[in-house]
């Protein structure tokens, strides 16, 4: 048996958005052992937030959220674009003692996103450490 990689998306904004969507079709399509089993979007309410949560999968508003679900979480995928969110989440992994949980970069959901043949993927203006 396969074990089950445990993710967590954090941005659905216009690259997190595409990547959310393609990603979750891929995992069902080819019954991937993949499971998303956080988000976390500053609007609740945006469509693909809402059809996160309507899976029941846990939306969070403020994605440092994530950390308190330790080593339920394999990969987070930071797709915010966002620098000094991805030097506190890294941060806050440390002081919790998760040695488990790795962040990946929008560079690497684009390393995917090439796996997948889906043409291009939106770029962030900001990205990186």
């Amino acid at each position: 048996m396969r074990q089950t990689v445990k993710v967590a998306l954090l941005g659905l904004g216009e690259v997190g958005e595409k990547f959310a969507e393609h990603f979750l079709e891929k995992i069902q399509e080819e019954h991937i052992n993949v499971e998303i089993v956080a988000v976390a979007h500053r609007d609740l309410e945006s469509p693909v937030a809402l059809g996160f949560a309507h899976s029941k999968v846990p939306v969070f508003q403020d994605a440092m959220d994530v950390v308190s679900l330790g080593d339920k979480v394999d990969i987070v995928f930071d797709l915010t674009g966002d620098p000094e969110l991805r030097k506190r989440l890294r941060a806050a992994l440390q002081e919790s003692h998760n040695q488990h949980t790795v962040i990946a970069p929008e560079v690497v959901a684009h390393l995917l996103w090439n796996f997948f043949g889906e043409g291009e993927l939106p770029h962030s203006s900001r990205t990186g450490y």
